[in-house]
């Protein structure tokens, strides 16, 4: 066979494991442009989850219980084993893990839009956990399902986290709720402030996003921004009533039509602003980040230098 026989061959192949409905593996042949958005994809999930250490992060000194410091520092391990199952699955593609973080550190990559607000009170530790964690949930779980093997497995164990992630999450507002007035109000703040960014969280609306179409055809999505979004409205609702809170958005309403609620629209010119890296915290996560990367080049240069002297061995 001639190379173009031999490209034409692989090219159909792959389309059939697609249309199957089956995994592609990383020593599968596989078109440059799906191995780029997988890398994009991964390479923003994963840093994604290691920036999203840090709001909840900096209220490990702060906890108000050694009990609730315990499960926010579970939480926090948990984020962070995320980013390196998600790193790894990036690098079986090819991708190198220290290329990506420099890209992330210099800009040239994003993470999740959710992650460049502040956490100001402690209830944002459970609004992040009920609002935050549940809206990835809806995004992750039809990940699980991705046509990538190593991404769609790794999906597995993280979204079994995250569900134990919202219930904490749940859990600490709705002792919160039954606390004093000053608890609860601190409560419907947090709510307030984290409602619209986790609407954003889906990304852009289906027309303004130029990826969704081509990933949904290979099998990387499984759903379109807008039909998670409304699949986690309609979830959330509920649970807001069972606890007690407001969400606010006064177009918030059940459509007896659509068996759906009808919802307001977020801020997408902040949204944009946001991705753009001009978010509350951008600069900050990116310069703790930073830091840290910096901070830890001794480990990495001691972890080297034993598998040097272990494969010498």
């Amino acid at each position: 066979m001639t190379t173009s026989e031999t490209q034409t061959a692989q090219a159909m192949y792959f389309d059939q494991i697609i249309d199957a409905d089956h995994r592609i593996e990383p020593r599968d042949w596989m078109p440059d442009a799906y191995r780029h958005t997988l890398i994009r994809q991964i390479a923003q999930h994963a840093h994604s989850e290691i920036i999203g250490m840090q709001p909840e992060g900096n209220w490990l000194t702060r906890a108000p219980s050694l009990r609730r410091k315990s499960i926010l520092l579970a939480k926090v391990q948990d984020e962070a084993g995320h980013g390196l199952y998600l790193y790894s699955a990036a690098e079986t593609l090819g991708a190198d893990r220290a290329e990506l973080t420099t890209k992330l550190l210099e800009g040239k990559q994003k993470f999740s839009s959710i992650f460049h607000y502040p956490a100001t009170t402690f209830a944002d530790v459970g609004v992040i956990g009920w609002l935050v964690d549940g809206a990835a949930i809806c995004n992750q779980v039809p990940l699980c399902r991705c046509s990538f093997g190593p991404y769609a497995r790794a999906m597995i164990r993280v979204c079994k986290e995250e569900s134990f992630h919202q219930r904490q999450g749940y859990e600490l507002l709705i002792t919160m709720m039954n606390g004093t007035q000053a608890q609860r109000e601190m409560v419907q703040d947090a709510v307030n402030r984290w409602w619209w960014p986790t609407l954003m969280m889906f990304g852009p609306p289906d027309e303004e996003s130029p990826n969704t179409e081509q990933s949904m055809r290979w099998g990387i999505k499984r759903h379109t921004n807008d039909e998670l979004r409304q699949r986690f409205v309609d979830m959330t609702v509920p649970q807001a009533k069972a606890l007690g809170v407001t969400l606010p958005d006064p177009n918030l309403a059940w459509n007896e039509d659509r068996q759906a609620h009808d919802f307001g629209e977020p801020d997408w010119e902040e949204f944009a602003a946001v991705i753009k890296g001009s978010g509350p915290c951008s600069v900050e996560r990116i310069a703790v980040r930073r830091a840290a990367h910096e901070n830890g080049s001794w480990v990495r240069e001691a972890a080297n230098a034993f598998g040097r002297k272990a494969r010498r061995s």
